[in-house]
């Protein structure tokens, strides 16, 4: 009976068109009780925004939410109280790359995590000890997708259960162990949202009632019965799932994978469309040209979600209601603004759920200080900073108010594999001519070795320069920013001398280093340390060959002093952000060595920037030594391009540049990133110490270039040349700023 009522009402809304804004309003037991079935689809679930925008214009109540994955995503924000205007703008500012990277953003890591990615750009890494190889349980990072999620959210409603929102909603995940469907009924909205986007593969599974769970389209993409379960009269299904892909395009074993998780998809989809009544409505968006990891096109998806809904306009028209019965619905809906985010004492603070790491660690960390007035906001500020660390798979915050003053748990979870981690990396570089370089580096960080939160990290490498070398990262005190930094080093390098850009020697070296250091970490961007070293240089010449001149051989102790600041988003081609390096070493002059100096000073400084598509960045360096040549060299790809890579070494060393780059497309995210097409406009040169240096030697260069990041590091090819000079093409694999 309630089914035939739906119908006629239906049947005579029809006829006369949607209701006036000034006419007699319509009790909700007059109209039927409508649902809003979203599917799973990835990037293409943006387009349920724009069906949303739809139904907000044609005023078409929303009375059950139920969504899978993507769907859960802007369903369960929807369903809480967001308005069209916040999802549009989640889909617009949130860094969706990050979000599907594998780990957090570079700039929210920890310094010793950004100071690995300039020893090896590479994101190869996996667990490596005792025990065997353990691969991490996703291609990307818990973290960055539990914070866009927490963006998403409208405020207070993180720990609501689902049964408990303005709007009823729904959402459902898989059992990993049994392939059985996962009800998401009760459980709280940000869990809820995280279980049913865990793809798999992409991000890490997550436990839900004590069960393995990951991303419900695997069972139910689009759940028409869960919204019929809930009392649905008409059902709204908005379909945005990957078609099944072509004969042609099943060229790879990844794609025929691929397609076989799409056929359990899509088969279960049209099991659910096949449910649909004649009273419902399917919404099938055309994404041509969008696809699941695609996030870039948004405003693509948005468009054809609204346009798909406008074109069953006259059907929807059917389900409109009066302009104030609907404001009303939507007034009910829409989240407060939320208690504003006063600072109330922090009472108490605790740590749960570590294993190796001790406790006191995370505390110092957090940078949340028991006595002081935090926010909410510095609670999740927290999250960020501890999820920096590299070896947490989850961070949760459960903040309590009580009359005695905040009280925070922060609940964490180790990531077993990243307490062996392991990166690997490959260099490669050549101009074409006559400088071929390669190197393949590893690098292995054993953490939480005690209380204190020490490290140790052991790196090789082999190649053009080979070497291998030991440092013990000592914090003196459960997460304190000071510390002590013993080293030994071993390795030897081949190295061309040039004079006025002539080769006129090759020279080898072995050398033993042992180093100590004390220094002080300046929250996750910056880092002082103060040291001395010792080093046995053995040199001897290659070219021109002389069988009768014995190695030279010397020691040489040196005071050095560094300051580095390291905010950059990138190492690949830095779009924001700012590194800059200052350094001085000394050595007294009886103890200088082959090569080395008495006293020589550096600095370098580099700020990135982007607007819209195009990024880039300006660079200056200067390096002076009193004795002998500066400790850096010019030459080389975006060091006077064109130039032979090293040839200009002289006593006092100036670069400047201006990198620009335009976006022009991007890898598939398990491949790599952004690609862009670029230029750069250089300047520099070697001085001597004369009074008219500066004048004779100061040279103009430029370069053109395709850049794009792959997992190994950045990867260029470009053509430069040195105004007149030389000029020559190259090929670079790994870091080169």
């Amino acid at each position: 009976m309630r089914a035939l009522c739906a119908t006629l009402v239906c049947c005579l809304l029809a006829l006369h068109g949607p209701a006036s804004a000034q006419g007699p309003e319509h009790s909700a037991s007059a109209r039927p009780r409508i649902a809003l079935v979203l599917s799973g689809g990835g990037a293409r679930g943006f387009a349920h925004v724009g069906v949303l925008r739809a139904l907000h214009k044609l005023r078409v109540p929303v009375d059950i939410v139920v969504g899978t994955s993507m769907g859960s995503v802007v369903g369960g924000a929807f369903a809480a109280g967001a308005s069209i205007e916040d999802l549009e703008k989640m889909a617009a500012t949130t860094d969706w790359d990050s979000v599907v990277a594998d780990r957090p953003a570079r700039d929210a890591l920890a310094f010793r995590r950004r100071d690995e990615d300039i020893n090896i750009p590479s994101r190869i890494e996996f667990g490596l000890s005792s025990q065997g190889v353990t691969l991490p349980p996703a291609a990307a990072s818990n973290a960055a997708l539990e914070m866009a999620l927490q963006r998403i959210i409208p405020a207070g409603t993180r720990n609501t259960s689902v049964a408990q929102l303005p709007l009823p909603f729904r959402s459902v995940a898989s059992d990993l162990l049994t392939g059985e469907l996962v009800e998401l009924d009760d459980t709280p909205l940000f869990q809820t949202m995280r279980a049913s986007l865990a793809v798999p593969g992409v991000f890490a599974p997550v436990r839900i009632k004590g069960r393995l769970v990951v991303d419900g389209g695997l069972v139910r993409n689009l759940p028409v019965d869960m919204a019929r379960a809930m009392g649905a009269d008409v059902v709204i299904a908005v379909n945005v799932g990957t078609p099944l892909a072509s004969e042609k395009e099943l060229g790879s074993a990844l794609g025929v994978a691929n397609q076989m998780l799409q056929i359990l998809t899509e088969q279960n989809v049209q099991r659910s469309i096949r449910e649909l009544g004649p009273n419902d409505l399917l919404i099938a968006p055309d994404l041509q040209g969008v696809s699941f990891l695609d996030f870039s096109t948004w405003q693509r998806a948005i468009a054809a979600g609204e346009a798909a809904a406008d074109e069953l306009a006259p059907r929807l028209a059917a389900l409109s209601i009066p302009a104030a019965q609907y404001a009303r619905l939507e007034a009910n809906r829409l989240a407060g603004p939320g208690e504003r985010d006063q600072p109330k004492l922090l009472a108490k603070l605790e740590v749960q759920g570590t294993q190796h790491i001790n406790p006191e660690v995370l505390k110092a960390q957090s940078g949340l200080d028991p006595g002081q007035p935090v926010t909410r906001e510095d609670v999740r500020q927290a999250e960020v900073a501890l999820y920096g660390r590299g070896d947490l798979a989850r961070v949760e915050t459960d903040v309590r108010d009580k009359e005695s003053g905040r009280e925070v748990t922060i609940n964490a979870t180790e990531a077993e594999w990243a307490r062996h981690r392991t990166r690997v990396g490959l260099e490669l570089a050549s101009d074409f001519r006559d400088a071929n370089d390669f190197a393949i580096k590893m690098m292995h960080v054993r953490s939480s070795l005690n209380s204190w939160g020490g490290e140790l990290r052991t790196q090789a490498r082999l190649g053009n320069i080979r070497g291998i070398g030991v440092q013990w990262w000592q914090p003196l005190g459960p997460g304190s920013k000071w510390y002590v930094l013993p080293a030994l080093e071993a390795g030897a390098v081949i190295s061309d001398l040039y004079s006025s850009g002539l080769r006129t020697a090759r020279i080898g070296y072995d050398a033993r280093t042992a180093s100590l250091a004390i220094g002080r970490e300046f929250g996750n961007w910056g880092d002082l340390n103060i040291g001395f070293k010792r080093q046995r240089y053995t040199a001897h010449t290659l070219v021109p060959e002389q069988p009768d001149v014995p190695d030279t051989k010397a020691t040489n102790h040196t005071r050095f002093i560094n300051f580095r600041i390291d905010t950059l988003d990138s190492l690949g081609f830095p779009t924001r952000g700012v590194l800059v390096n200052l350094g001085s070493e000394s050595s007294p002059a009886s103890g200088a060595g082959v090569g080395a100096a008495q006293a020589s000073v550096g600095a370098q400084g580099l700020w990135a920037f982007h607007y819209g598509d195009w990024a880039g960045h300006v660079l200056g360096e200067w390096a002076r030594s009193k004795s002998g040549a500066a400790p850096i060299n010019l030459g080389g790809f975006l060091r006077l391009s064109g130039t032979r890579n090293d040839s200009i070494q002289q006593p006092t060393v100036v670069l400047t540049r201006l990198v620009l780059a335009k976006r022009v497309g991007a890898l598939p995210s398990a491949f790599g990133g952004t690609l862009r097409a670029g230029f750069s406009l250089e300047a520099g040169g070697g001085f001597d110490r004369k009074p008219d240096a500066l004048g004779r030697a100061l040279k103009q260069a430029g370069s053109v270039f395709l850049q794009v990041e792959t997992r190994f590091g950045p990867l260029f090819l470009g053509a430069g040349a040195t105004k007149n000079g030389e000029q020559t093409g190259y090929l670079f694999l790994g870091p080169i700023w």
